[in-house]
């Protein structure tokens, strides 16, 4: 009874033993990660463990492990003024995305920096991505402020701008050398801030307010100039027509004239006859349809129309009769 007791701390020593010497000796590797076995602190070809799942190394000394998150990372910018083609200062505001794209280089490059995987990130970003942003900003010199800001949409060049600077972050500057040397590869580029100055707001109105008085004053000499010409060409279209209808107007007189000088000269023979013949056409048209005449009972003649003359005389007036065939006047005394 007393050697099973004893040999009790024995056995949890063992499994102490095997879960240390376990644990020193293996490691896993995510689906998202990439890892570099280093052997007394150096890596090689071979060093590179890309597929997931339980891996075995030798214990530390010997062997140690690097692991790198395999998924896109952002690195946010710092607001920088930037100087645009037509000599304005604004103030932009980049960041970059980038991911591991060769973990031995990358590892090569910034393992200086420490033995933690974050401390290898932090060096890549703070010492060389920023400063390289930093720099490549400067392609904003390229383009003039009515470029990178525009009343239509779609028409702004800041996108051509962004891809620029995604471009000159590959090549790199002219101190530090092509980010595809670190293992480091650019996924996006942009640009998520713009900041005008004061004096910057100041003169962009101004500026404004004399292209917007330059275009007023060409629509205005383009619109006279218009105007001008359409009367030009109203009045000269107007001419035409006024001189075709005096010419059409002249045929039309003397083709007249030719047709009626025949029977103008046959009226002529006889002028009363001619004159007499106008007014029996002249009645014969007006009282071939409905018409009615308004005459004056004061006219001469047309008295006995009045009611009031009638019975005013106090006269007896005749009264016609027709009787047998024969027509008689009878009369009647008051």
């Amino acid at each position: 009874m007393r050697s099973k007791l004893l040999s009790l701390p024995a056995i949890v020593m063992y499994v102490i033993v095997i879960t240390l010497v376990l644990f020193s000796t293996t490691y896993t590797v995510r689906f998202t990660e990439v890892a570099v076995v280093t052997t007394f602190g150096k890596a090689g070809p071979n060093s590179i463990k890309t597929e997931p799942g339980l891996k075995f190394k030798w214990f530390y000394p010997i062997q140690q492990v690097t692991k790198y998150d395999s998924r896109v990372r952002l690195v946010q910018g710092q607001s920088e003024t930037q100087q645009t083609a037509d000599d304005f200062q604004i103030v932009m505001e980049a960041f970059l995305t980038y991911r591991v794209t060769d973990p031995l280089e990358f590892f090569r490059s910034f393992s200086i920096a420490g033995d933690r995987a974050s401390d290898h990130f932090a060096r890549a970003e703070n010492n060389v991505l920023r400063d390289l942003l930093r720099s490549a900003m400067g392609e904003t010199s390229r383009y003039r402020m009515d470029e990178l800001f525009t009343p239509t949409q779609g028409a702004s060049r800041l996108p051509e701008l962004e891809a620029r600077v995604a471009r000159a972050l590959e090549r790199g500057s002219e101190i530090e050398q092509a980010l595809s040397s670190y293992g480091i590869e650019i996924v996006s580029v942009g640009i998520d801030r713009i900041i005008l100055p004061e004096e910057t707001t100041e003169s962009v109105i101004t500026r404004m307010g004399a292209n917007r008085d330059r275009l007023a004053e060409r629509f205005e000499s383009e619109g006279r100039s218009r105007a001008q010409a359409i009367r030009a060409e109203a009045n000269s279209n107007a001419e035409k027509i006024l001189s075709f209808a005096r010419r059409r107007a002249d045929e039309i007189q003397a083709r007249g004239e030719a047709e009626a000088a025949p029977y103008l000269a046959e009226q002529n023979i006889n002028p009363e006859l001619a004159v007499f013949i106008q007014n029996i056409s002249m009645m014969r048209n007006a009282m071939a349809r409905k018409f009615t005449l308004i005459f004056s009972t004061s006219d001469y003649g047309l008295q006995l129309f009045d009611p009031d003359f009638v019975q005013g005389t106090g006269a007896n007036l005749p009264v016609p009769r027709v009787n047998a065939g024969r027509t008689e006047t009878a009369g009647t005394e008051n």
